[in-house]
């Protein structure tokens, strides 16, 4: 769905959409598993930096909803996590704030986000909340064991039979750590 500034002007917009697996594409970090529910409002604010400088910021308030799929963290099986999570944010156009100099932003700058042209498109706003909002690191299970670094093989399905082999010399210093730790 695309919000278009001059028809914001006119009236916000409310918005209240599923949409399909794919629809939003959150790249190799997370798949969508059945529709992600949105709904809120987007509206126009308008910014008054001088007598005939107007900006006019896209502001979007709204909540998503739904489940998706990431890889465990140990051993890359594919976890389900349901989520929802509110959002009110603030969209500036690119060139309202294009200066060719470097400059220092204050606090709340670093809370605005930019559109380009004269439009924002909501699955793109959708797909940073939801990146945003997925867990750091996911485990399919608290004890999983993952995988065996030397075949690959998946630890919780079947018991790695390599061989241990030579350790590396480099860690021979702390071979003994763990016996001194435990007395």
């Amino acid at each position: 769905m695309e919000f278009k500034v001059n028809e914001l002007e006119r009236e916000p917009i409310e918005f209240a959409l599923e949409l399909a697996p794919g629809a939003v594409d959150l790249g190799e970090e997370a798949e969508q598993v059945g529709k992600l529910a949105t709904s809120g409002l987007a509206e126009v604010l308008h910014e008054h930096r001088g007598p005939k400088d107007i900006v006019a910021d896209i502001r979007l308030k709204g909540q998503f909803a739904g489940k998706f799929q990431v890889p465990c963290a140990r051993c890359v099986e594919a976890v389900e996590i349901p989520l929802a999570a509110d959002f009110d944010l603030i969209f500036r156009p690119t060139e309202a704030d294009a200066e060719p100099l470097e400059r220092s932003i204050t606090a709340p700058e670093t809370e605005i986000g930019y559109y380009q042209g004269d439009s924002l498109l909501l699955e793109d706003v959708l797909r940073e909340q939801v990146l945003l909002a997925l867990p750091a690191r996911t485990l399919c299970k608290p004890d999983c064991k993952g995988l065996c670094p030397r075949c690959g093989e998946n630890r919780n399905l079947h018991p790695c039979h390599c061989d241990e082999g030579p350790s590396d010399p480099r860690w021979e210093a702390l071979a003994g750590l763990r016996g001194r730790i435990k007395s």
